[in-house]
C-alpha cells in the first residue's frame, strides 16, 4: 500500500482554522500566508509532489503506511494515522494507488472520515474509474468537497514540479486551489465538473499504456534489424511516431520494468482496467477489445 498525503492548516489572524470556521472567510488571509497542506500517499510521487509544495511555502503533512523513518528529512512532516491527519488538515489531496487503497485510507481503521473531524476538501490524485469517484462522493459526507485532480507524468515530472493535472469538480473551490496545483504542475486543466478530470486520465492512459507497448516492441524490432534504437527515437521525435514514453525514455524510471503487480506497469494495468470500467455502458465500442488486448501485452513486457 502506498504512502498517503498531507492536509492544510489556515490561520485567521489569531484563529486557527478549523472544523468549526467558515472556510470562504478565511480564505483571504489564508492566501497571504499560505495554507497548510496535506498529501496522503508519500510514495514515488506524492513525496515529491508534498515536498514541492513545501518549497513554495505551504506547510505540509503527510501520512503513509510506512513508519515515519523511511522519509529522511521529511519525517518531521509525516503523521502516525490518517485519522490524526484528518484531525489536523481541512484539506487533504490523497495519491494512494488505488480503489482498494482509498476506500482503506478513508473508511478504514483509523481513517480520514472514521472520527469526528474530517477534511473540507478531499482532492483525489490516484487514478480511478470515474464511476468509484460518484461511489465516493455518496460515502463522504455532505459537508466535504470532492475534487478530481488526476495526475499525468512520471517520478521525474513529480519532483521538477512539472506534472498535467486534469481537474474536475468546483470551479470556485479549484480556484482555491490553483496555487497548490501551480507549485506542483505546470499544466493545470480543469475539465468541468466532479468526474471529468478522472474521465480524461483514464482515457489518456489507454493511449498512454498502448504506446507503452508499441515504443518498447518496436525497439526490440529496431534492436532485430540491427538499427540503433537512440537514432531511430531522435528521429520520431520530431515525426509522426513521437509519443511521450518515446521521447522521454531516458528519464522514465520505470522505462524497462517487466510486468508486476506491484510496479508501473502493473499499475498501467490498473488505469487501463478502469477504462474498461468506464466503457461498460458501450460493450459494442472495439476500445474495450483492444484495451484487453493492451493489458495482456503488458502483461508480456519482460525487464529489460
Amino acid at each position: 500500500m502506498g504512502v498517503y498525503s498531507q492536509a492544510y492548516i489556515l490561520e485567521c489572524g489569531d484563529v486557527p482554522f478549523g472544523w468549526g470556521y467558515n472556510f470562504e472567510n478565511c480564505w483571504g488571509h489564508a492566501m497571504a500566508t499560505l495554507p497548510t497542506i496535506g498529501v496522503a500517499g508519500c510514495g514515488i510521487m506524492g513525496l515529491p509532489m508534498a515536498k514541492n509544495l513545501h518549497k513554495s511555502g505551504y506547510d505540509v503533512f503527510g501520512y503513509d503506511v510506512r513508519p515515519k523513518s523511511a522519509f529522511g528529512d521529511f519525517s518531521d512532516h509525516m503523521l502516525e494515522d490518517a485519522s490524526t491527519l484528518a484531525a489536523t488538515c481541512p484539506i487533504i489531496f490523497s495519491v494512494v494507488r488505488d480503489w482498494t487503497q482509498t476506500k482503506e485510507l478513508c473508511f478504514g481503521n483509523k481513517g480520514l472520515f472514521t472520527g469526528a473531524a474530517y477534511p473540507e476538501i478531499f482532492v483525489v490524485s490516484s487514478t480511478l474509474s470515474p464511476k468509484m469517484v460518484f461511489r465516493l462522493r455518496k460515502s463522504l459526507p455532505q459537508e466535504t468537497t470532492l475534487i478530481d485532480a488526476p495526475m499525468s507524468g512520471a517520478p521525474f515530472s513529480a519532483i521538477d514540479g512539472t506534472l498535467t493535472f486534469m481537474l474536475g469538480g468546483d470551479k470556485d473551490v479549484i480556484a482555491r486551489l490553483m496555487p497548490a496545483f501551480k507549485a506542483m504542475g505546470s499544466e493545470i486543466n480543469h475539465l468541468g465538473t466532479l468526474g471529468q478530470g478522472m474521465m480524461c486520465k483514464v482515457l489518456n492512459n489507454m493511449l498512454a499504456a498502448s504506446s507503452v507497448v508499441a515504443v518498447r516492441e518496436i525497439l526490440k524490432a529496431a534492436d532485430a534489424l540491427d538499427f540503433p534504437r537512440n537514432r531511430l527515437l531522435e528521429v520520431a521525435s520530431s515525426s509522426s511516431g513521437a509519443t511521450w514514453f518515446g521521447d522521454n525514455l531516458d528519464k522514465i524510471s520505470w522505462a524497462k520494468e517487466g510486468y508486476s503487480l506491484v510496479n508501473t506497469i502493473g499499475i498501467l494495468e490498473k488505469d487501463v482496467t478502469a477504462l474498461i470500467d468506464t466503457m461498460a455502458d458501450f460493450p459494442e465500442l472495439r476500445i474495450n477489445e483492444f484495451a484487453r488486448s493492451v493489458i495482456a501485452e503488458l502483461r508480456n513486457l519482460p525487464e529489460e
